[in-house]
């Protein structure tokens, strides 16, 4: 199976193409660096991506929040789920942990400051 790709790890934007037999990584082509040749074999075989969203705090105000490292395409709902039944406390402040491993090794994270 061929996949084409547009890479998004540099502002080059290569179109990539990908075959694919059972799921195992053939051949690629069309990357003009190494970032490219990894960016697709990953979103080829396991797509992921860092979830970004906001938290409606206990006093009603909203947080914004972010996974610390991608998480599975196929986990973002359930991440999602999680993030919509949280109400932390305030303060918060970048980079407080608010869930430890919201996916494997991923945390959910702080990323604005909110204050009383």
């Amino acid at each position: 199976m061929l996949h084409t790709l547009t890479c998004i790890e540099c502002p080059v934007g290569c179109s990539i193409g990908v075959r694919t037999n059972d799921g195992t990584v053939i051949s690629i082509c069309g990357n003009s660096c190494p970032r490219g040749k990894v960016y697709a074999e990953k979103e080829v075989i396991c797509p992921m991506r860092v979830v970004t969203s906001t938290v409606r705090t206990s006093c009603g105000s909203m947080v914004p929040v972010k996974t610390s490292l991608p998480v599975r395409k196929s986990e973002i709902f359930r991440v999602m789920k999680i993030i919509n039944s949280l109400h932390p406390d305030l303060p918060l402040h970048i980079g407080d942990v608010l869930v430890r491993g919201v996916d494997e090794d991923a945390d959910l994270i702080v990323t604005g400051n909110v204050v009383k």
